[in-house]
């Protein structure tokens, strides 16, 4: 049984109330000052206070200020005659749960502390019948859907649910959801394979979803103004799930003014779909016409020292080249307290670039570190580190800044990652790429049903170093592991958080454009 401690001097009018209350199935146990009820408290616990302010002896925001010494998770609703802003301004800063002017009926009180005691159980309820009912329209949007935007829509409403289900701690229908996500990747993964050639083919048409290499002319530099400063944020890594969870940090200082997705290209890797987003370019045409600035798989060195060279080539390309542009890249602490410390330097732009990096260092950290795996064992615990860091980021604070200075900001990302699961052997030579989604190399040797083949890697609008050369992408769960070894690394990288490859996750990846409140 529910108890409640109604602590109020005017006990005689509470009597109504408290038969009423009983009558639902409530205990209730009333106080006339504030002493008597702490005495009580200190003893019995309760689930719910209902708390007048003004009493003899203790008021009702002092005798709240001493409940909350010793038990400061117990519900509070204030119930008072006093309409007075300052009042419950103080009584909301006390996280208190509701607030009520007298007089109320029985049902008023009945209806706040539903809300308060059965809350979660009733919007549980709530959440896994709506999902019901959706069940069989999810399994319907993605069985045989060939419209990229359709994705996108499905994609984000299957995370939706996700979310939601995830909240309200529904195990059984997680656990239904999981194996729907899982045939939508799988069906998702025939969509690209029949799809993703004739893309590279056609560019982007009605016919073809905004994807990596166009994204920065069609989505970026409309908003780009002369003397109206455009913040641009690439946060490397970052799934659409992962911005769902910290899109709340962001809504006290920013109204979103539109949220998007688009196709990151394949390899679903940083060398390939965060160059692209600078260039404007494909692989194969970032390495003809800028041979200077592309890196190949087999070349030594860093594959990305040249995004800033890339964006000026193409703002050159597009006649651009007349605005105020800064680039700036986030890879360390320091550079991430500077970033924070020097934000309002940004304005001084017409648009200002930054790369931060961190989200892609914590998914290769979780493939290395036995703690990591344990705190972000799954999606929900990926998501959860995610916000962790964010809430505590100098990114945030460098955003927060801007938001004070009434900005725009453009908040994107390169890739996602998919959690893996199923291991593929695959036979290549010494030079031969590394990656665990993908493959790149000569005279490949694999299970044609366990991957998307690329003989000729100019379909898929990728460089071609040599005769024989072919890339693979794995399968939503698989990854690609060489013979040598092929034991550990089983071991080592099942359940790991990976990226290269074909999946919603890596390949449908929010946009979203916000400015300050």
């Amino acid at each position: 049984m529910t108890q409640i401690a109604w602590i109020d001097d005017e006990t005689e009018s509470l009597e109504s109330h408290r038969r009423f209350l009983e009558g639902k199935g409530y205990g209730v146990r009333v106080f006339s000052n504030g002493y008597d009820a702490i005495e009580y408290l200190m003893a019995h616990p309760v689930d719910v206070i209902l708390l007048d302010e003004t009493m003899p002896g203790l008021s009702g925001l002092e005798t709240l200020s001493r409940i909350q010494q010793f038990a400061p998770n117990i519900p509070v609703v204030m119930v008072t005659r006093n309409e007075t802003e300052t009042l419950m301004e103080e009584a909301i800063a006390s996280q208190i749960s509701d607030y009520l002017i007298k007089p109320v009926n029985p049902h008023q009180v009945l209806s706040c502390l539903k809300k308060i005691v059965d809350n979660r159980r009733l919007i549980s309820d709530k959440v896994a019948s709506d999902y019901q009912q959706q069940m069989a329209t999810l399994y319907r949007a993605c069985d045989g859907q060939q419209d990229p935007q359709a994705w996108v829509i499905f994609y984000r409403n299957l995370i939706h649910w996700e979310l939601a289900l995830g909240r309200c701690d529904l195990p059984e229908m997680s656990e239904i959801h999981r194996s729907l996500h899982q045939e939508a990747n799988a069906a998702f993964f025939r969509f690209i394979s029949g799809q993703y050639a004739r893309w590279m083919e056609i560019g982007y048409s009605a016919d073809a979803p905004l994807m990596s290499h166009n994204l920065f002319q069609r989505q970026i530099l409309p908003h780009v103004k002369k003397g109206q400063p455009l913040v641009w944020v690439v946060i490397d890594n970052l799934r659409y799930d992962q911005w769902k969870w910290i899109e709340p940090v962001l809504a006290g200082s920013f109204r979103i003014l539109e949220e998007s997705a688009f196709f990151s290209i394949l390899p679903t890797a940083t060398q390939y779909s965060r160059n692209a987003l600078f260039s404007g370019l494909l692989p194969v045409d970032m390495q003809r016409q800028h041979p200077d600035l592309w890196q190949g798989e087999e070349e030594e060195g860093g594959k990305n020292l040249q995004e800033e060279a890339f964006l000026r080539a193409q703002l050159q390309r597009l006649c651009q080249d007349n605005l105020r542009c800064s680039y700036g890249k986030v890879t360390q602490h320091q550079e991430a307290q500077r970033l924070a410390d020097q934000a309002h330097n940004m304005l001084n732009f017409d648009l200002s670039v930054v790369v931060y990096n961190f989200v892609d260092m914590l998914s290769h950290a979780r493939s290395e570190m036995e703690l990591l795996k344990e705190i972000a064992s799954d999606e929900a615990g990926y998501r959860s580190l995610t916000l962790s860091w964010f809430m505590h980021s100098p990114l945030l604070q460098a955003l927060r800044r801007l938001a004070a200075k009434r900005a725009t900001i453009i908040l994107t990302t390169d890739h996602g990652s998919v959690r893996v699961r199923n291991a593929t052997k695959v036979i290549g030579d010494r030079h031969s790429s590394a990656n665990l989604r993908y493959k790149h190399g000569r005279n490949l040797d694999y299970d044609p049903a366990d991957v998307l083949a690329f003989r000729q890697p100019g379909k898929a609008g990728l460089p071609a170093p040599g005769v024989n050369s072919s890339f693979i992408f794995a399968k939503p769960d698989g990854f690609l592991c060489y013979a040598n070894h092929y034991n550990q690394y089983v071991q080592q990288y099942r359940h790991t958080f990976q990226h290269g490859g074909i999946s919603m996750e890596e390949m449908i990846v929010p946009v979203v454009r916000m400015t300050s409140k």
